[in-house]
């Protein structure tokens, strides 16, 4: 039978306390509501653009933004019409979830590389398929074509980040929305440091060049999500080599260079997102989310988008019953798998939820998302327009059902 509000409270009240107004906005007491994490497919006319931007051919900015403009005002009222409570623009005007700075910032250029993932590595045959499966297709890639850090780095990204934010504004409304913006470890992991003394430096300059980019958000009225890949997917990255000790010291600089940057912002209307890696690939080489939540949870924000639907991660969320959330922070819960055509039934989402709910304690503050976003670099979405949407729908039919048994409202 599964647990009811009532019953999972009452489980639970030693960490549990009425909802705090400040999570209002974000969370209903009465149903689950719907967001997601990001990137949605966008048009091929725009990934084309986006793509020979990646490879550094020329293009005309004038026609990348009429057609961002174009797909943004689309990409809303389909959101709307799955059932999205908490849309995004879907990211459609950046060529990815983090190479689009190279715009918006100083000092980067050159050249750098990415190393390869341990559980790709450790397939060859698998790895062959991959690659063969990605030759000639027109995307934008985070792996190559990377500029390094190669002088001071600086936000010179306002105007930009006005224009996109307005965009997003009108075609909203006065609705709630979310934008995302990375975490300066991904940043670092992607643009390799030729300039700075120490990486910490370079972290550091990181972080104060992207609060920039987090206050813009902030003050334009959206939700800010952060997005943290770096925080899980570099253990089996660029610290594969190294002692657990080592990464986990790592991400512990990541969140404090992220807790400075957002000091005295709005706690409540931020969130982190944090997953192993948007690729169909083995991922048995990932750390444990009982490893990295201590480290984790650390983070000065006011939720978190964690990936509980694809098969590697799907249990973890019982860390919660021994590590909970601070009282204050809600859980964005990936129900819906990114990387695969299945397109989950209403019943799977809502079971998922409700185990979820059990483990947090508090179906209050729970919300149903996706592990990751559906095209994070702009034609490497694995998944087809038309099921991105099914998904979406499912998921928020999911979530209806599961509200209904976990408030007893239909």
């Amino acid at each position: 039978m599964p647990p009811t509000a009532r019953s999972i409270r009452t489980a639970s009240t030693a960490r549990i306390r009425t909802t705090d107004p400040a999570r209002i906005r974000t969370t209903d007491p009465a149903r689950i509501r719907t967001t997601h994490t990001g990137s949605l497919p966008r048009p091929r006319a725009l990934t084309r653009l986006h793509a020979r931007r990646a490879r550094g051919e020329a293009v005309d900015a004038a026609e990348v933004a009429a057609a961002a403009a174009a797909a943004v005002a689309g990409i809303v009222p389909k959101q709307r019409e799955a059932g999205i409570d908490i849309p995004n623009d879907g990211e459609q005007g950046r060529e990815s979830f983090v190479l689009y700075l190279r715009d918006r910032l100083t000092g980067l250029g050159g050249s750098s590389s990415r190393g390869g993932f341990q559980d790709i590595e450790a397939y060859p045959e698998f790895k062959a398929e991959l690659q063969a499966s990605m030759a000639g297709r027109e995307a934008a890639s985070v792996t190559t074509n990377l500029p390094a850090a190669i002088g001071p780095v600086r936000y010179i990204g306002e105007a930009a980040m006005a224009a996109e934010c307005a965009q997003f504004r009108t075609a909203l409304g006065d609705a709630e929305g979310f934008m995302a913006a990375p975490s300066p470890g991904i940043l670092a992991a992607i643009v390799q440091n030729q300039h700075y003394a120490t990486d910490d430096a370079y972290l550091e300059a990181l972080a104060t060049a992207l609060g920039a980019e987090y206050r813009a958000i902030l003050d334009a009225g959206f939700t800010l999500q952060i997005d943290c890949p770096d925080l899980a997917l570099e253990r089996h990255g660029a610290w594969q080599d190294r002692p657990l000790s080592d990464f986990l010291a790592f991400s512990e600089r990541v969140v404090a260079a992220i807790n400075r940057a957002i000091a005295g912002l709005p706690r409540a209307r931020i969130r982190m997102h944090v997953c192993w890696g948007n690729y169909e690939a083995p991922h048995d080489r990932d750390v444990p989310f009982e490893d990295i939540w201590p480290v984790i949870r650390q983070a000065e924000v006011g939720g978190f988008v964690l990936p509980f639907a694809n098969p590697r991660h799907a249990h973890e969320h019982r860390v919660f019953r021994r590590l909970p959330l601070a009282d204050d922070q809600i859980l964005v819960a990936g129900v819906i798998d990114t990387l695969t055509h299945f397109v989950e039934h209403p019943e799977v989402v809502a079971e998922r939820l409700e185990r979820i709910a059990e483990s947090i304690g508090d179906p209050s503050r729970l919300m149903a998302g996706t592990d990751c976003g559906f095209d994070t670099s702009a034609g490497r979405g694995r998944v087809a327009a038309d099921v991105v949407w099914a998904k979406l729908r499912s998921m928020a039919e999911g979530a209806r059902l599961a509200s209904g048994r976990l408030f007893g409202a239909r």
